[in-house]
């Protein structure tokens, strides 16, 4: 019995010495090293600038009031088409009190003036006709008793523009605001019964509506001046707009700005597009939008990730896979970059697998 449990007790010990050795050993031993691989692939390298702009109307006129007052009634509404010269709002004038009695004064001492000259004229008159003068003095009253008519249809004139905002002997009517030009009507930023003030040479005036032609659309943006020196006009631009998914608008470079302008520390220059028209889709002013100008590009060429690429004082050199694990070091030359992907000139072929640090 004895030399049984002895049997066991050795056995126990020779297993657990089996399993201890067994623990130390796996703890020690390192896997195998795994390293992330990267083929070479036949594609298209493009390397571009990217601006980020808006759309907007090439041509967008703003409408103003040429008289001080009250927004009387609208006539449109943002989204119409309105034709030149159709009716906007009307504005019902609030004369100022010191030049409405100015106007008035000046027309009542007009129209005594011309009183006086017709009754003068009618003396003379019947002087000629008895020819006690003669006809040269005659005509210096006939046209003094005109020059006072005109004087009082002057001053009336000024009066009924004051006090009304129109003249309706010329049937020309300040306070009736109208298109100047075909378009749509983007905004109207004022309601009625708002207050507006009239442009003059000291004042901008109350904007009525904005208009513009919407078949007639541009991008306008900006591009830092790393690369502003890299475009020139003429050039191809694939622009989206963010509000437009999964499509893109072709464009032409029309015009670059001469002067860059200093934006929280970079220095940007205002770019100009020519929209492709497309009928199937809406654009509206406002969009935002970001625009690629393609600089170079490389058709159907080797390309690589370029995190795969290693340098040194040598040159740039990839590691390339001989088998599993094993890497060996080959030069390259490369071409264009894109900033994701790069071109291939020599030195590996296509389907090689590399490593990527």
């Amino acid at each position: 019995m004895r030399k049984l449990v002895k049997i066991l007790l050795v056995i126990v010990l020779l297993g657990l010495l089996a399993g201890s050795l067994y623990f130390l050993v796996q703890r020690n031993q390192q896997p195998p090293e795994q390293f992330e691989t990267e083929s070479v692939i036949r594609g298209t390298v493009i390397n571009k600038a990217v601006a980020t702009g808006s759309i907007v109307p090439r041509k967008e006129v703003v409408i103003k009031s040429r008289v001080s007052g009250v927004v009387e009634k609208l006539h449109v509404q943002a989204g119409e088409i309105v034709e030149s010269g159709a009716l906007l709002a009307k504005i019902k004038v609030v004369p100022d009190a010191v030049a409405l009695n100015s106007a008035r004064a000046q027309y009542e001492m007009a129209k005594i003036s011309a009183s006086n000259a017709e009754l003068e004229l009618n003396r003379r008159r019947k002087l000629y006709r008895e020819k006690l003068i003669s006809k040269d003095e005659y005509e210096k009253y006939r046209f003094d008793f005109d020059m006072k008519l005109e004087e009082q249809e002057s001053s009336l004139s000024n009066l009924e523009l004051i006090r009304d905002g129109g003249n309706g002997a010329s049937g020309s009517v300040s306070n009736e605001i109208r298109s100047t030009v075909i378009g749509m009507v983007l905004d109207v930023p004022v309601k009625q019964g708002d207050t507006v003030t009239e442009t003059n040479n000291f004042n901008e005036g109350t904007t009525i509506a904005s208009i513009a032609d919407m078949t007639d659309m541009i991008f306008t943006g900006t591009v830092d001046e790393s690369e502003v020196g890299r475009i020139e006009e003429g050039m191809a631009l694939k622009i989206s707009i963010g509000a437009i998914e999964d499509k893109f608008f072709e464009g032409v470079l029309e015009f670059i700005s001469p002067k860059g302008v200093k934006t929280d520390g970079a220095v940007l220059f205002e770019i100009r597009a020519a929209i492709v028209a497309d009928s199937d889709s809406t654009i509206r002013a406002g969009y935002s939008a970001n625009a690629d100008i393609v600089l170079d590009r490389r058709d159907n060429v080797l390309t690589l990730d370029e995190r795969a690429l290693r340098f040194s004082d040598d040159g740039v050199f990839v590691l390339e896979q001989l088998g599993e694990q094993e890497f060996a070091r080959q030069e390259v030359t490369t071409g264009l970059s894109d900033g994701i992907r790069i071109e291939i000139i020599e030195g590996v072929a296509e389907g090689a697998t590399v490593r990527v640090p």
